[in-house]
C-alpha cells in the first residue's frame, strides 16, 4: 500500500478540489447542457482510457491482460494520474464539457457529490448499463453513496475502509489495561488517565493548529459512529448537532485530561510519532494497518488491533470512513466498453482479492471475503485475524453519509473549531454552533 494513498487524497486534495468545485458555475460544460453527449457504444469493441493513481492504477494495468482474455476487441491504456492532480484534471474536463475526460474514473468518495452536484451528467447513469443488479453486492450503506435519489447510479464502490482502533498491546499492558473492556470512549479516556501516570504515553494524537486538511478525522469518525455528519441525507447543515457536540466534548475531554499529543504538521508528524511511539492508540480506518506496519516493522507481535468503542453505551462500533469508487463518463462515447473494465475489476472476488494482497486495498465486494486472505492471522497484530475484524464493520448496518459538494467547507469549519476547541479552550457547542453559521451563510444550505 501506498503511504500517499488515502492521506494525499484527504490532505491535499479534498479543500483544493473541493473549493474548485464549489467555485464552477452551471453556466460551465455539462452542467450547462444538460446532456452528457456520450453514447454507450460496443460492450465488447472500443478503445478505452482509464485515470487512476499509484497503487489502484497499477493493479488495474495488471488485470487488463485477464480483461483482454474475455475481452479481445476493447483496449485499455490505465493512466498513472497522481493523486492530487487527478481530482483538479477531472474537474477541469467535466467543467470543458468533458473534454480530454478518461472514460473511466476513479474517484472518491469526497469527490462524487460535488462532481454529480455541479455537473448533472458528467457521468454517464450506469444502471443503464446494467449496474442495478450489484445493489446488494456491496458494503451495506455504501450503494446510497453512489446513487441518486432519481435512481441513477454515478459510480461502482471499489474500496471500503472502516473506522479502527489500533493499539500497543505492550503500553497497554505496562498501564495494567484491559483493551477489550473499553467499550465507549468515556472508558477510553479513563484508560489513557491511567495509561498516561504509568507510562507516561498519551492516548492518541491529533493535527491540534489543523496544519493538514485532514486535521478533523477523529472527529468525522467520532460523528460516524453516531450515524451522523457534516449534512444530512437532505443536504442541510448538522455541524451543530448534538451528535457533533458530543464528538467535539469528547476531545476537548481528552485534551484537558493531556491526553492528546499534538501532531501539528500532519503526515511526518504522525509518522514520525509512530516510530517514537508516543500514544497508545491510533484510530485509523482498515488501509492504516499497512502503514504501521511499514513503519515500524520491528514492533511485530506489539500491536493489536479492533473496532473502535462506541460514543454511547451499547452504540455503533462501526463505520465505513471512505471509500473510492469507478464511474464512467458521462460524454464518453464507449461508454458500455468502459462499463464492461469497471465491472470486471469490481464485481469479480478473484480480481479483488488479487489487489488487496498487492496493495491491501479493503474491498468494498462482499464476496471476495470468502478468500482465506481475509481469515488469516497477523504476525504483525499479534496473531489477530486483522481482515475478520473489519469483515464484522462491513456486515454491520451502516447508513449511508452525504458529503454534497460542499465537503470541503464544512471540513474547514470544523477543523477551525477544533483547533479554538484544542488550542483555546472555546466551549464544543458555541465553537460548532459558529462554524455551523458560517457554513450556511457561505453554502446557502439550511441547518437542520
Amino acid at each position: 500500500m501506498g503511504m500517499n494513498r488515502r492521506n494525499v487524497l484527504r490532505a491535499s486534495g479534498v479543500l483544493a478540489a473541493g473549493v474548485g468545485l464549489g467555485g464552477l458555475t452551471a453556466c460551465s460544460g455539462t452542467g450547462a447542457t444538460g446532456k452528457g453527449g456520450g453514447a454507450a457504444g460496443d460492450a465488447k469493441k472500443g478503445d478505452i482510457t482509464v485515470w487512476s493513481w499509484a497503487g489502484p492504477a497499477a493493479e488495474m494495468k495488471a488485470l487488463v491482460p485477464a480483461f483482454n482474455k474475455q475481452y479481445p476487441d476493447i483496449k485499455v491504456t490505465v493512466q498513472d494520474i497522481g493523486n492530487p492532480a487527478i481530482w483538479d484534471k477531472i474537474t477541469t474536463g467535466l467543467a470543458a464539457g468533458g473534454a480530454g475526460l478518461a472514460d473511466v474514473l476513479h474517484i472518491g468518495v469526497d469527490y462524487l457529490p460535488g462532481y454529480v452536484e455541479k455537473f448533472p451528467n458528467g457521468l454517464a447513469d450506469l444502471s443503464k448499463l446494467g449496474a442495478d443488479k450489484y445493489e446488494d453486492a456491496f458494503a451495506k450503506g455504501l450503494w446510497q453513496t453512489v446513487s441518486s435519489k432519481d435512481g441513477r447510479v454515478n459510480a461502482l464502490p471499489w474500496e471500503a475502509n472502516s473506522a479502527g482502533f489500533y493499539y500497543r498491546t505492550d503500553v497497554f499492558e505496562d498501564a495494567d489495561v484491559d483493551v477489550d473492556a473499553i467499550d465507549t470512549w468515556d472508558d477510553a479516556i479513563e484508560a489513557g488517565r491511567q495509561i498516561k501516570a504509568k507510562t507516561g504515553k498519551y492516548l492518541l494524537g491529533i493535527d491540534k493548529p489543523a496544519s493538514q486538511a485532514d486535521s478533523a478525522n477523529f472527529f468525522q469518525m467520532l460523528l460516524q459512529l453516531q450515524g451522523a455528519f457534516y449534512f444530512n441525507l437532505d443536504g442541510e447543515i448538522m455541524l451543530d448537532s448534538p451528535e457533533a457536540v458530543k464528538a467535539m466534548t469528547i476531545i476537548k475531554r481528552m485534551n484537558d485530561a493531556g491526553l492528546v499529543s499534538d501532531l501539528a504538521g500532519g503526515w511526518n508528524a504522525l509518522i514520525s510519532s509512530i516510530k517514537k511511539g508516543t500514544a497508545a492508540v491510533l484510530p485509523w480506518p482498515t488501509w492504516f494497518g499497512g502503514i504501521i506496519e511499514e513503519t515500524v516493522p520491528d514492533e511485530a507481535g506489539r500491536w493489536g488491533v479492533r473496532l473502535p468503542p462506541a460514543v454511547r453505551r451499547g452504540g455503533l462500533t462501526s463505520a465505513t470512513v471512505n471509500s473510492t469508487h469507478l464511474a464512467v463518463s458521462g460524454t464518453s462515447k464507449q461508454q458500455a466498453a468502459a462499463w464492461s473494465f469497471a465491472e470486471f475489476v469490481l464485481t469479480r472476488p478473484e480480481n479483488q482479492v488479487k489487489i488487496y494482497k498487492e496493495k491491501g486495498i479493503a474491498p468494498a465486494l462482499m464476496k471476495s471475503y470468502g478468500d482465506p486472505v481475509f481469515h488469516a492471522g497477523s504476525t504483525f497484530f499479534s496473531g489477530q485475524k486483522k481482515g475478520e475484524v473489519f469483515l464484522d464493520a462491513l456486515k454491520a448496518d451502516s447508513p449511508a453519509f452525504n458529503y454534497t459538494a460542499d465537503y470541503a467547507r464544512a471540513l474547514k469549519a470544523t477543523t477551525d473549531a477544533q483547533t479554538k476547541v484544542l488550542l483555546n479552550g472555546a466551549d464544543p457547542a458555541k465553537a460548532l454552533r459558529e462554524a455551523a453559521d458560517q457554513l450556511a451563510q457561505q453554502t446557502g444550505r439550511k441547518k437542520a
